[in-house]
């Protein structure tokens, strides 16, 4: 085709339409945190405020448009084809750095992605023209980087993390201050002012700050500029007294309200600030292909001035696309687990905690806790007395097989996070400075945590930890978005024949990582470990700890062939992958051996027996996950060292017990697998044979030192296996033991 730059505009608007879909999988469900968390409104109506705040930020994000026409480069250094190469460049590179992200699990931010990403590749773009002109060198860089407004913005998305965190905990201290966690019981007026100032905030910031960016402020603008203090006290004054009426006369929770709102509010701010994440680089290159098409000049020598000016944006590409981040919402499977990984972050109660703690996250807690003595030393204790008594939580009674309903937190805490979060991204917003929705969200529910006491002794290392994880993953995500641009952008430059190929790799990337999800979907739907709410009689004990016996004896007995099988050929690679699947399955039984806490607090007061027999269970899994550890270990280390290859007869012995122990494993597979523990007794007896192979050879072994083995390195991992297979048989016979007699003696009682 002689005019390439039309596949570009389809490939780019195929790029966005996916970039959308991919970003708003982990990046949307930011907002829905509070009001999920909170449980205060059903999960069916907070989607749909939510998406019709979507649409609503959709129509007013125009504005926000000019940071890729303009924001961190100068177009009027650049020519159109030098545009094209560059918008294509960033978004191939959005699509891939996400993609990635995802599949290994980090968290990352769209729109550190995109402005790191349109600097990388207007650099490398730049750099490329400097060094093709004779007159020019590398200080001109800044005549054609926007370098002012580029710092300002990534100085205002580092300061955003700062700011939301700080905001997020001196706003819910005092909130905290003001209702206790008997909120219910505070007076009328408290709600009602409350109220009052949350819908204010909401009604300036959201509304009124949102209506600059469509075609029709103009019609409003006399209105409000010049009157701000005068809207504000109106407001507050009205929406007080109209909080009071709806408490009073229709006794209307104000909190559900604001959540409500604030879930509407947020999801306006995160559309009206994201949006141009996704579509602001086609619509840009659309808008550059209209001035060069009317040009009547070549691509290498239409100047791009053009794009300095402000361009109005199409209303109806924006509804188009907030439509898609609407259906990207309702039918993300992604985003369960986003929602899950904020919420567990910042619930108030103790659970399973998601990162683990690192040297720093340990130095940072004990800082914490050396100021909170010092503070706590210079505070009068009639003061300190009195802020604990607004922090102390309220004992709930429920039946433990209902403890899974209780919310993360409290209405107060969901309010506080709604309200600051749409504050800040609106203010931003307003003055056209693109941030992280994802890490103010995520920053602000982190500061209304540990302003609300959530980050106890037992849980605020994890917590911290998962904190820097997340700063740590801003950082890594700004790095790599900025050299990846410039890679891609380098290529496109130096031959358009790159663009097919790096699309190609983008389609098979995507499709490789969308089968791995849909392949990890289906393993945790296989996953044996149940809601421990639902474990309270020895029954649920039975039934749940012979799904993981069951499960265990089929992957040890997978893991123990392959590792004979891949020492026999001295395949390393085969070797390694077996070691992460031995891995994971150490972790697995961990994972359980950390939940006992949790599992024993919900058994009733009949079957609290029942624990003493699961921890022994737990016991003897890891007993024998360890054994298989130490087996693939040791396999992987002789033949990464290089060492000689077993002997025949020690290769032939092997297999043998393989074989015995494989035939042993099925069957106990297929006992608790069936529940028909009655045929225990027939395998205890058949552990017997199996021993005294093992045993034999040894003595086999201890012959063959003494005649002809040569090798000191064969005998030692020979003689490790043969020992640890023993350890394991031995851990499996004593579980099954423990498990007959628990079994037997739950019988007679019943």
């Amino acid at each position: 085709m002689d005019n390439p730059y039309i596949l570009m505009l389809i490939a780019l608007t195929v790029l966005a339409i996916i970039d959308l879909v991919v970003g708003v999988s982990n990046d949307a469900v930011n907002f829905l945190n509070s009001a999920i968390g909170s449980k205060a409104i059903s999960v069916r109506n907070i989607m749909i405020i939510a998406s019709i705040g979507v649409f609503m930020g959709a129509i007013t994000s125009s504005g926000m448009m000019e940071v890729a026409r303009k924001g961190i480069f100068n177009p009027n250094m650049f020519m159109f084809q030098d545009i094209m190469f560059i918008f294509m460049a960033v978004m191939i590179t959005d699509i891939l750095l996400l993609d990635i992200f995802n599949s290994l699990g980090m968290p990352t931010s769209t729109t550190v992605s995109i402005v790191f990403e349109l600097l990388g590749a207007a650099v490398c773009i730049s750099l490329l023209k400097i060094s093709a002109n004779d007159s020019e060198s590398f200080n001109d860089l800044w005549s054609y980087i926007n370098h002012e407004t580029a710092t300002k913005i990534i100085f205002g998305i580092l300061l955003s993390v700062v700011v939301a965190f700080s905001v997020g905990a001196i706003v819910q201290f005092f909130s905290r201050l003001i209702y206790s966690f008997n909120f219910e019981k505070r007076a009328t007026y408290i709600n009602a002012l409350f109220g009052g100032f949350a819908i204010t905030a909401i009604t300036y910031f959201i509304i009124i700050k949102g209506m600059k960016g469509t075609p029709f402020y103009k019609d409003v603008k006399h209105l409000i500029e010049g009157n701000t203090i005068a809207i504000i006290a109106g407001s507050f004054a009205a929406w007080s007294l109209i909080s009071q009426l709806l408490i009073k006369v229709f006794k209307i929770n104000i909190l559900k309200l604001i959540i409500g709102v604030g879930t509407f509010s947020l999801a306006m701010a995160f559309s009206g600030n994201d949006l141009v994440n996704f579509v602001g680089v086609p619509i840009a290159a659309w808008n550059s292909y209209q001035a060069w098409e009317v040009s009547g000049l070549a691509a290498d020598a239409f100047s791009m001035g053009v794009l300095a000016k402000k361009v109005p944006s199409n209303v109806w590409l924006l509804l188009i696309a907030g439509g898609v981040m609407v259906v990207t919402l309702w039918t993300s499977s992604k985003a369960q687990n986003v929602i899950k990984t904020g919420i567990d972050l910042s619930r108030q109660g103790e659970g399973h905690e998601k990162f683990q703690p690192n040297p720093l996250s340990r130095v940072v807690v004990r800082v914490a806790m050396g100021l909170n003595s010092v503070i706590s030393y210079i505070i009068p204790k009639p003061t300190l007395e009195f802020v604990n008594s607004k922090f102390e939580k309220p004992v709930i009674s429920l039946p433990k097989d209902k403890t899974y309903e209780l919310p993360a937190f409290d209405l107060i805490r969901a309010s506080v996070n709604l309200i600051v979060a749409g504050i800040l991204i609106s203010i931003a917003t307003s003055m056209k400075l693109p941030l992280s929705t994802t890490y103010v969200t995520f920053m602000v529910a982190m500061g209304t945590s540990l302003a609300d006491r959530a980050w106890g002794r037992e849980s605020a290392v994890y917590r911290v930890a998962g904190v820097l994880n997340v700063i740590g993953g801003w950082f890594l995500t700004a790095i790599t978005a900025f050299l990846a641009a410039a890679l891609v952008a380098y290529l496109i430059s130096w031959d358009m024949v790159m663009i097919p190929i790096l699309l190609a790799i983008v389609a098979i990337l995507i499709g490789r990582n969308t089968l791995i999800h849909r392949k990890k979907t289906k393993e945790v739907k296989k996953q044996q470990f149940i809601e421990r709410a639902d474990l309270i009689t020895i029954n649920g004990v039975i039934e749940e700890s012979a799904d993981h016996i069951s499960e265990v004896a089929t992957r040890v007995n997978k893991l123990y062939t392959n590792v004979v099988n891949d020492l026999a050929n001295h395949d390393l690679n085969k070797l390694r992958k077996t070691d992460k699947h031995v891995e994971k399955l150490n972790d697995e039984i961990d994972g359980l051996k950390d939940g006992v806490f949790y599992f024993i607090k919900s058994l009733d007061e009949t079957s609290v027996q029942a624990s003493k027999f699961y921890i022994e269970v737990l016991g003897y899994l890891q007993d024998v996950a360890q054994s298989i550890s130490y087996i693939s270990r040791a396999s992987y280390k002789h033949v990464n060292n290089n060492h000689k290859n077993l002997k025949k007869e020690q290769l032939k012995d092997l297999k043998a017990i393989d074989n015995q122990l494989s035939s042993l494993l099925v069957k106990i597979n297929e006992i608790f697998k069936n529940r028909t523990f009655d045929d225990l007794d027939n395998v205890l007896i058949e552990k017997q044979a199996l021993l005294v192979d093992v045993s034999n050879s040894i003595e086999k072994q201890v012959a063959r030192i003494r005649t002809d083995e040569t090798s000191p390195k064969n005998t030692t991992l020979y003689f490790s296996v043969l020992l640890e297979t023993k350890d394991l048989i031995g851990a499996l016979m004593s579980l099954l033991q423990t498990y007959e007699e628990f079994y037997l003696n739950t019988k007679q009682v019943k």
